[in-house]
């Protein structure tokens, strides 16, 4: 459908914006390309967001955004109401990611980083804050894409753990068991690497 370069910023999960993705979700129901179209633009930076933290591909990225999408075009019926749209949609996209990972065990290329200095800062605060940048995602990279996606879903998109069990399809305390693991692998990097920068 080419999709894939739409652009659209992240609304907040607001109750009227949960009310406007429910109407549009209706939509797409009985076949709205526009209300669909919609749809897109304002899950695609998210979704984008999401894979990134354990696809590490831009270009497969981009093909599970879209993958995920088309189940909701192709299957509306399958969203349930049970949970949130935003935790179906999220569920298709970690299970397509994961897919996408198995079919291509090629060597992992890190996606493009923006270093761009902010003005405000002098050369060597900025410096700093790109080492500790640098050493977080080497940490976050050496964990398994399980674990990126709970760190990832809990930290940077303030999932709870009930919510996050549902997109993984997996019990609550496994959700927790893979957290506690991720914390302790990142404990145990970061303590000595960042030492000097904290």
């Amino acid at each position: 459908m080419g999709y894939g370069t739409a652009g659209g910023r992240h609304r907040a999960a607001s109750p009227s914006g949960l009310r406007e993705e429910d109407r549009l979700m209706g939509l797409v129901r009985v076949r709205d390309v526009h209300a669909f179209e919609e749809l897109y633009r304002i899950y695609q930076p998210r979704l984008v967001r999401f894979l990134t933290s354990f696809v590490h591909r831009p270009q497969m990225v981009e093909e599970v955004v879209n993958d995920t999408m088309l189940v909701v075009w192709n299957r509306p019926d399958s969203f349930s109401g049970a949970s949130k749209l935003s935790t179906w949609i999220f569920g298709i996209a970690y299970r397509k990611g994961l897919k996408a990972l198995r079919r291509r065990d090629d060597p992992v290329e890190d996606p493009p980083r923006d270093r761009q200095a902010s003005s405000d800062d002098d050369p060597e605060r900025e410096l700093g804050r790109q080492k500790v940048h640098q050493v977080l995602l080497k940490a976050l990279d050496e964990l398994s894409p399980d674990h990126r996606a709970v760190v990832n879903l809990t930290y940077f998109h303030h999932l709870g753990y009930r919510e996050i069990a549902e997109i993984m399809d997996c019990p609550n305390d496994t959700v927790k068991t893979r957290m506690f693991h991720a914390r302790r692998h990142l404990k145990r990097i970061l303590s000595g690497e960042l030492a000097d920068w904290i």
